[in-house]
């Protein structure tokens, strides 16, 4: 399915930045790879927030492919990065893990019980994985292995030599600028958040003391922490001495053959933007405030040699109400969790489908639902051309990639049916298979293999995300006082339902069935539209509704009723309804 390669006024965001990036590298590189760019730190879960870091350049330099350029997509792994804190909410860390605050992550012990040989090798596994399944190609590069092996000494050593006027550009934003005055319009709690956490004074730029400022950091050679101050430095010789305020250590080096430090982040990402040649960045609300790294580092860049990427700012990415996301806490939903209750292609349209600067959330409640019906009703306007072209480009853009369509669903079932009948069956596969095949008794599902992966992922949001005081338990016995207690028109609207059961037991015939019987019962067609209708119907229909729900599963309210109705099977509701 083709997408729109130039841009046009009903474009989409995609292929708007995809002309905008090649432009842009043809006149810096050309003849060259297109160079796109994400970073990430495996400091704690990756979480969903973070994934809008990697899907905005993974998206553009998709479009770029499909285009017929050649393009890099390259996530930096900020491995090098200091431990800050021990995340809440980690299983297999305790405060234990705090002794190991201000080492880099890679020297970090992973959790208790992980595979993997350090802290971040066992954060970064888990977003390797997802976004294999999420179909996004990457060049991965270890900050660690860059700085250790000496890729950087030419950078570093530019950078010291370039020291004062690294630290003139930092001079002009260290000062906090007074709180902007109170806003007319109300602004969301993501928003106030990105506003406070602004400017350099939240960020390390680089030691400044008795010997000068220094834009560079090394790790202590006795504890490897980074609590450590340069007191001399000489240019000619690169001799570097430096003090360990954490455990008392001093030493001399030679930064020429000195290996374990690294740049402060406002110095470090610019220069990788010129050692790189990136075209295209996005950046966080918290990166992009007057003061913070994107813009001091679009100043920087130019000592390196380089130009600042082009780089949309990018929204956060809420969870069912929250705020912006940490990556430093534990607990926080990751693209694995995410995966684990919706397909790749959903997640994927979640962020295709918006701007970068739009802010959206991903659901793990019931929206989950409401999200499924609506791409379901996106794919059937694919398919019979009916879709604006934005929301085809969308679309193509979520169920596949320049190089392949991602493994899809043969039969996908309603999100919704799959869960009601996931949460009824609870676990019982040949159950689901039964319920399942009668929802059209004219094209019966074969093997639930049909409906996998979305069965699967209906499945386990059911079993993870669902109180238990919320699932489904059908009655194992009539409820026999409810039913003497029934009025007579109670009696007559059940007894049309068993009347109607073996000639409507189908999805659409049951869910016919269930909303005719309280019209029927006034009078009118069991086909009458709302329209034709009085108000009171509806009510008698929730009335109706109601009562079912009672006597089969002894609530008010349940999944859908032709979804329980045929979970439970026809023996067993008419028993269940006292005939």
């Amino acid at each position: 399915m083709p997408i729109v390669a130039q841009s046009t006024e009903t474009a989409d965001w995609v292929s708007r930045f995809a002309d905008d990036v090649i432009e842009e590298s043809e006149r810096r590189a050309p003849g060259k790879p297109v160079v796109v760019a994400s970073g990430l730190s495996p400091s704690g879960p990756i979480h969903l927030g973070n994934l809008r870091e990697v899907m905005t350049p993974h998206l553009v330099a998709d479009e770029i492919r499909r285009r017929g350029h050649e393009v890099r997509h390259l996530i930096s792994w900020d491995d090098y990065d200091r431990y800050r804190k021990v995340p809440a909410g980690v299983t297999g860390v305790d405060e234990s893990w705090a002794e190991h605050i201000g080492k880099p992550l890679t020297s970090v012990p992973a959790p208790k019980g992980s595979e993997h040989a350090n802290w971040a090798e066992h954060f970064k596994a888990a977003m390797v994985t997802s976004l294999a399944e999420l179909g996004v190609e990457f060049d991965g590069i270890s900050q660690t292995e860059q700085y250790t092996s000496g890729v950087y000494r030419e950078q570093i050593l530019h950078a010291m030599r370039h020291r004062g006027d690294i630290d003139a550009i930092l001079a002009q934003y260290r000062t906090k600028p007074k709180a902007a005055k109170k806003q007319q319009k109300p602004v969301d709690e993501a928003e106030l958040e990105a506003e406070e956490g602004s400017g350099a004074a939240s960020e390390d730029d680089g030691s400044s003391g008795s010997a000068g400022y220094f834009p560079y950091k090394p790790y202590c050679g006795n504890c490897e922490k980074d609590l450590t101050t340069v007191t001399a430095y000489d240019d000619d010789s690169t001799e570097l001495t430096y003090a360990c305020t954490a455990c008392g250590f001093s030493e001399t080096v030679r930064l020429s053959e000195f290996n374990r430090g690294k740049l402060v982040w406002k110095v470090d990402w610019p220069m990788r933007w010129a050692y790189e040649g990136v075209i295209f960045e996005p950046s966080g609300v918290d990166h992009s405030s007057p003061g913070s790294s994107f813009q001091v580092g679009g100043q920087i860049v130019g000592i390196f040699g380089g130009k600042q990427p082009i780089g949309p700012m990018y929204a956060f990415v809420g969870i069912s109400g929250m705020a912006k996301m940490s990556s430093s806490r534990g607990g926080v939903p990751t693209p694995a969790d995410a995966l684990q209750i919706m397909e790749p292609q959903l997640l994927r349209w979640l962020y295709a489908r918006r701007r970068p600067n739009q802010s959206f959330k991903i659901a793990f409640d019931q929206e989950i639902q409401r999200l499924y019906d609506e791409w379901d009703k996106l794919a059937a306007k694919v398919a019979d051309s009916s879709a604006l072209p934005g929301d085809v480009a969308a679309y193509t853009r979520a169920v596949g990639t320049a190089a392949a369509q991602l493994p899809r669903t043969p039969r996908p079932l309603p999100y919704r049916t799959l869960a009601s009948v996931a949460d009824i069956t609870a676990g019982h596969q040949d159950q689901a298979l039964r319920i399942l095949s009668e929802l059209d008794p004219a094209n019966p599902l074969g093997s639930l293999d049909e409906a996998r992966p979305r069965y699967d992922k209906a499945e386990a949001w059911i079993n993870t995300h669902v109180p238990a005081d919320q699932r489904t338990i059908v009655r194992e016995e009539p409820d026999t006082d409810l039913l003497k207690s029934l009025d007579e028109p109670s009696r007559q609207s059940v007894g049309l339902l068993l009347d109607g059961l073996g000639d409507h037991w189908s999805l659409d015939g049951l869910t016919h069935l269930v909303y005719g019987v309280p019209k029927v019962q006034a009078g009118f067609s069991a086909d009458a539209t709302p329209k034709e209708l009085p108000p009171e119907i509806k009510t008698a229909q929730r009335s109706f509704f109601a009562l079912l729900y009672h006597l089969l599963v002894g609530r008010d309210t349940g999944p859908r009723l032709p979804t329980l109705l045929l979970a439970v099977g026809q023996e067993r509701v008419r028993a269940l309804l006292g005939q």
